[in-house]
């Protein structure tokens, strides 16, 4: 038996203490258990009645005869407030979902965890679209995957079941070519493999060509094989802006390799490193010489460095390249405790290297799971991109705010005419969303 006490004032009544009533001989109620971050007081009295009235806390306590003593346990309101709120947001969510929804949902978390291509594919789609009424089921579709993903992780003795990968470089390196050699040697393998394949939009017509699927021919007819190509959208750092929510849906559709192939990239382009377990660069030959491999950026975020096409004529200036960035690498400040990152050649054309580069990547997956540093890294890179999304919405909020959607074209157009400095309009802009809120 439970109750409620309540805070009664002038205009409001509001939930101030949780109390639990059981009789002194039984253990802690089971109904306790399910709030394991509250602390609960305990009190115990040996009365049949007892009656409390203050000002401001009405309530009663009634006991059968039968009873010679009963023991309390109270819980504060914002404890368990707070407790009822992480328990409750998934069930929240589902609860709002209509009928349809709700069996869309249950469809694709069922052919997801059976390994059906199409469902992923679906999946996939769902969680890209920006409809606001899409974008809810996608996240209780998501809530599902997790916690699916979850269980097969405590059955796994808490190691993770995929191994993420993300694969960078300058345009022309190579990275399609080299994915379609390297993923058919892990289905080989028995392998399964997802290659998330990112694409860049144009900035004129907004559209995007999604042509990395053509490279892979031999790989995307592989039934131990996905390759879903994404457009950026407009998202800067070389991926989509879910590409981190697709990862996990691969992972829970039973693929145990992940690899995520960016767009052609620069230096300061590195945000998959944020998302992946391995980030590996890969390099043409002429990747520049020893300065561009001190420069800070996208090299000393790598754990990898491939220096791509080390065939025919140019396995020389491929050797070259290859001393020059292992003299830079040592220059770097070091991130891992247990790994120094690598620098190899290898050619997508010819096979040359791949095999070894796998074992350098098992070998760096081993390290890390052995010292801890694999799942910290995880769990960071959840926090991370949680922020990056909130920086996404705010701004999509921010300029669809009532208080600041009308104002945008008038102060856009007085900068236009020179009328408004570009600070000046900004501020008056944010100081109507500020009043606003």
């Amino acid at each position: 038996m439970f109750f409620l006490l309540f805070r009664v004032s002038a205009n409001r009544i509001g939930l101030t203490t949780l109390v639990f009533l059981v009789p002194n001989k039984m253990k802690i109620p089971s109904l306790l258990l399910r709030f394991p971050r509250c602390y609960f007081s305990r009190r115990t009295y040996f009365v049949n009645f007892r009656f409390i009235s203050r000002a401001d806390f009405p309530g009663l306590d009634s006991l059968g005869p039968a009873l010679r003593c009963h023991t309390k346990w109270i819980c504060s309101s914002n404890a368990l407030s707070r407790e009822l709120c992480q328990q409750a947001a998934p069930e929240q969510q589902a609860e709002a979902l209509s009928d349809r929804e709700q069996r869309l949902v249950d469809r694709l978390y069922q052919g997801l965890i059976q390994g059906h291509r199409a469902c992923l594919a679906e999946s996939i789609t769902l969680i890209e679209s920006t409809q606001s009424r899409k974008k809810k089921v996608a996240q209780v579709l998501l809530q599902k995957i997790l916690s699916y993903y979850r269980e097969q992780e405590k059955l796994n003795q808490g190691k993770p079941l995929a191994f993420r990968v993300g694969l960078s470089g300058p345009p022309g390196a190579g990275k399609s070519t080299f994915i379609e050699c390297f993923g058919k040697m892990l289905t080989e393998r028995n392998h399964k493999v997802a290659v998330l394949a990112v694409d860049p939009s144009s900035s004129t017509s907004g559209g995007s060509l999604l042509g990395d699927k053509t490279r892979m021919t031999e790989l995307s007819r592989d039934m131990n094989a996905y390759i879903r190509p994404s457009p950026t959208s407009g998202t800067l750092g070389g991926v989509t802006r879910t590409t981190n929510e697709a990862i996990l849906l691969c992972e829970g559709g039973g693929y145990d390799v992940v690899l995520v192939e960016t767009v052609g990239v620069g230096q300061s382009e590195f945000a998959v490193a944020d998302m992946v377990d391995m980030f590996i660069l890969l390099l043409p030959p002429a990747g520049g010489d020893e300065l561009q491999g001190i420069k800070r950026g996208i090299i000393e975020m790598a754990d990898l460095v491939a220096i791509n096409k080390a065939d025919g004529d140019l396995v020389v200036p491929a050797r070259r390249i290859q001393a020059e960035y292992v003299s830079a690498m040592k220059l770097l400040r070091k991130r891992s405790k247990v790994w120094r990152p690598k620098v190899m050649r290898i050619s997508a054309k010819t096979g040359e290297g791949i095999s070894e580069m796998w074992d350098k990547m098992a070998e760096f997956r081993e390290l890390m799971l052995s010292s801890g540093e694999l799942l910290a890294k995880r769990r960071k890179q959840q926090k991370v991109w949680m922020w990056n999304l909130i920086q996404e919405n705010m701004l999509l909020h921010f300029r669809t705010h009532l208080a600041v959607k009308d104002k945008i074209p008038l102060l856009e157009e007085k900068v236009l005419r020179g009328v408004l400095s570009p600070g000046l309009a900004a501020d008056l802009l944010l100081k109507a969303f500020k009043d606003g809120l």
